[in-house]
C-alpha cells in the first residue's frame, strides 16, 4: 500500500541529512541557521548532502533573518543563490516574500519563480507573517506554488491547527498545505487528525555534546542569544523513526 503522508524533516549539516533519511524522512529541507529559522545554506553543503543522500532536497532560499520585506539588492542574491542551487542539483526551492502591508508580494514571488523554473516551489513561513490567511493563500495558488508551509499563524502548529485545517479545507487540493513549527512525538498526532493535513515538517532534533576537550568558557562567537558554543542539535534518527511511526498509525 502506498504511504499516504509525507514528512519533511529541515536540516542545517549533512550529519542531520543522513539521519534524517535513515529515519525514513521523504524530504529535506536544506539551510543554515535554524536558529534564526533557516536561512540560505552555502553550494558545499548542498553538494555535499546531494552525495551521500537519495531523497529529495528542497533548499531555503533566505538571505537574512528578521522580517521577509526584501531590498532590491537581497534580490539580486536570491536570484543568484537559485541559479547556483541549481546548478548543484537542488530538487526543490523554498522561499517567500511579503509586501510592507503584510501581503503576499506577487510581483517578487513572479520574479523568483521565473527563476526557479522548472523545479517545484514551497512558500515558507513567511506566510505566518500575513495579514490575512485566506487572501494570502489564494495568491499562492494563483501564482502556481506546489505548496505552504504554515504554523497556522499561531506560536506553533498546535496551537495554530483550527487555522491549517481552514486552510486545508480552503485550498481543496489546488496547493498542499503543510503544517511546520515546533511538531514533536507528543502533539504529531493531534495535528494531523486535528486538521487532515497529509504532509508535515518537522527538525527532529536532539541535543549533544561537543568534542571539544579545550573550552573557552568566557568567549562566544554570536549575539548574547545565541546557540552555546559546545552543544550541538542534530536530527535524532530514532525520533524521525517515531514520528513517521505515529504519522503511519494516525493516518
Amino acid at each position: 500500500m502506498a504511504q499516504s503522508f509525507l514528512m519533511e524533516v529541515c536540516v542545517d549539516s549533512v550529519e542531520s541529512a543522513v539521519n534524517a533519511e535513515r529515519g525514513g524522512a521523504s524530504r529535506l529541507e536544506l539551510c543554515s541557521s535554524l536558529l534564526e529559522g533557516g536561512l540560505t545554506p552555502s553550494l558545499g553543503l548542498l553538494q555535499v548532502v546531494k552525495q551521500y543522500i537519495k531523497i529529495p532536497v528542497y533548499v531555503m532560499i533566505r538571505p537574512r533573518g528578521g522580517d521577509f520585506l526584501y531590498s532590491d539588492q537581497e534580490v539580486e542574491v536570491m536570484k543568484k543563490d537559485i541559479e547556483l542551487m541549481k546548478t548543484q542539483g537542488a530538487d526543490g526551492v523554498v522561499l517567500g516574500a511579503l509586501t510592507e502591508d503584510g501581503r503576499v508580494d506577487a510581483n517578487l514571488c513572479m520574479e523568483l519563480i521565473a527563476a526557479v523554473r522548472p523545479l517545484p516551489l514551497t512558500f515558507h513561513r513567511a506566510f505566518d507573517m500575513v495579514h490575512d490567511p485566506a487572501v494570502a493563500l489564494e495568491t499562492l495558488i494563483s501564482l502556481g506554488f506546489e505548496r505552504v508551509l504554515t504554523s497556522g499563524c499561531d506560536s506553533s502548529a498546535l496551537e495554530g491547527v483550527p487555522v491549517i485545517k481552514r486552510l486545508i479545507d480552503q485550498a481543496k487540493g489546488r496547493i498542499i498545505v503543510m503544517p511546520g513549527g515546533g511538531i514533536t512525538e507528543r502533539n504529531l498526532q493531534r495535528i494531523l487528525e486535528g486538521t487532515g493535513a497529509e504532509e508535515f515538517h518537522c527538525s527532529a532534533r536532539s541535543s549533544r555534546d561537543s568534542a571539544m576537550k579545550f573550552r573557552n568558557t568566557c568567549v562566544t562567537m554570536g549575539a548574547t542569544i545565541s546557540a552555546p558554543e559546545y552543544g550541538l542539535k542534530v536530527a535524532d534518527v530514532s525520533k524521525v523513526r517515531s514520528l513517521n511511526a505515529i504519522a503511519k498509525n494516525t493516518l
